[in-house]
């Protein structure tokens, strides 16, 4: 019997909209009454992934930033791996080389050295997620969203890098032509044991420290709470959650996910814009899976 249940936020608890559509949140919650706890595993930074959950008064445990960081129910802190700094560095000199566009997820929050770029690219990446949505309201929806996290604009990373009391915990590398441009550096920290890369969208690489994956995090954490693993759920759409669906006994992917995300699925559910959550939870409750 299922005893919790995982889920990916972009792409897959939230719709076309960046919102938890009634339907999901209607089905977390009949899970909660049956004693089946609900987590959440995301890419984003804490702050960044919160107000979605607060507005429909969702209180959970979270794995953030793809497992740099894992939170209690109450918002404590439990789990923190990050980059080097020198490895930073390199991957900064890359992206300069390159010409792409970065940020780096912190222990003291979300920093860019480019607002408009930063826009831009999230422009293009509710767009390329919400193909119904035109540019016009993903560039509303892309600046409304800025609005609500916690950025710290820098001229430079310098600053960051040489502020010893911060950890880097991930770096978002971001590209409008899609991953063939992103290639060259994913290349090259392939070599790399320190870190590993995976990618949320079609338009983006995400590095982090090796051992700080879905998987992993989910992993220690049902063993913390002694769940076994055969009785945990998670439901997802990219390749970052991949290692998430590997491990748990019950596994979805959405309708919208990656062909190549479908294949470590033993399920499938509809689009996040039709409830697909909802549908693989109350089937796990209804089937038993």
């Amino acid at each position: 019997m299922i005893e919790l249940i995982v889920s990916d936020m972009d792409g897959t608890l939230l719709n076309d909209k960046m919102e938890v559509s009634a339907s999901n949140v209607s089905a977390i919650n009949e899970a909660n009454r049956l004693g089946i706890k609900f987590m959440v595993a995301t890419g984003r930074g804490y702050t960044e992934a919160v107000p979605a959950l607060q507005e429909v008064g969702i209180d959970c445990p979270m794995i953030t930033l793809n497992g740099g960081q894992v939170f209690d129910e109450d918002g404590k802190l439990d789990e923190n791996l990050g980059i080097d700094k020198t490895t930073t560095r390199h991957i900064l000199e890359d992206v300069k080389k390159y010409g792409l566009y970065c940020e780096l997820m912190t222990s003291k929050g979300i920093f860019s050295d480019d607002k408009v770029r930063r826009i831009e690219s999230m422009t293009s990446l509710l767009h390329e997620t919400n193909p119904d949505t035109t540019f016009k309201m993903a560039l509303v929806l892309a600046v409304a969203r800025l609005e609500v996290m916690h950025v710290n604009y820098v001229e430079n990373f310098k600053e960051v890098l040489e502020d010893n009391a911060q950890q880097v915990l991930k770096i978002l590398v971001f590209s409008d032509v899609g991953q063939s441009e992103l290639e060259p550096i994913r290349a090259t920290l392939a070599e790399d044991s320190r870190v590993v890369v995976t990618s949320s969208f079609k338009n983006n690489i995400e590095i982090n420290h090796v051992e700080a994956q879905k998987g992993i995090a989910l992993a220690k954490f049902a063993k913390k709470r002694g769940i076994p693993l055969e009785n945990v759920m998670a439901i997802g759409d990219n390749f970052n959650d991949v290692s998430m669906l590997k491990v748990a006994g019950a596994s979805f992917a959405v309708a919208n996910a990656e062909d190549g995300v479908k294949e470590f699925a033993k399920y499938l559910t509809s689009k996040n814009s039709e409830n697909g959550v909802a549908e693989a939870i109350m089937r796990c409750i209804n089937e038993n899976l």
